[in-house]
C-alpha cells in the first residue's frame, strides 16, 4: 500500500470530521429525489436513506418508521428537525 501525502491525510481527516454534515446533506438531497422516483428506483433511494440515517446515529425504530411510511414528507420533517429548524 502506498503512503499518503500530508495533503491526502488532511482531506481524509476533514471528511471524517464533517461526516455528519455530509450525511445530512445526502439525506436532504434524497428527499427531493424520492418525490420524483417511482418503482424500483424509489426502493433503492429508500435503502440509501436508511444507510445515511444509520450513519447519523438515528435510532433504528425511527428509521423503520420513516421507511415503512414511504412518505418523503415525513423524511423532510426529520431533516428539518436534524437541522434544528423544526
Amino acid at each position: 500500500m502506498t503512503k499518503r501525502t500530508p495533503y491526502q491525510e488532511r482531506i481524509i481527516k476533514r471528511y471524517y470530521q464533517n461526516q455528519d454534515a455530509i450525511m445530512l446533506q445526502r439525506v436532504s438531497d434524497l428527499v427531493g429525489d424520492l418525490y420524483l422516483a417511482k418503482g424500483k428506483a424509489r426502493e433503492r433511494l429508500w435503502k440509501r436513506v436508511a444507510g445515511a440515517l444509520d450513519k447519523l446515529h438515528i435510532p433504528p425504530e425511527r428509521i423503520d418508521h420513516v421507511l415503512k411510511s414511504d412518505n418523503p414528507a415525513l423524511l423532510a420533517n426529520l431533516v428539518k428537525e436534524l437541522l434544528g429548524k423544526g
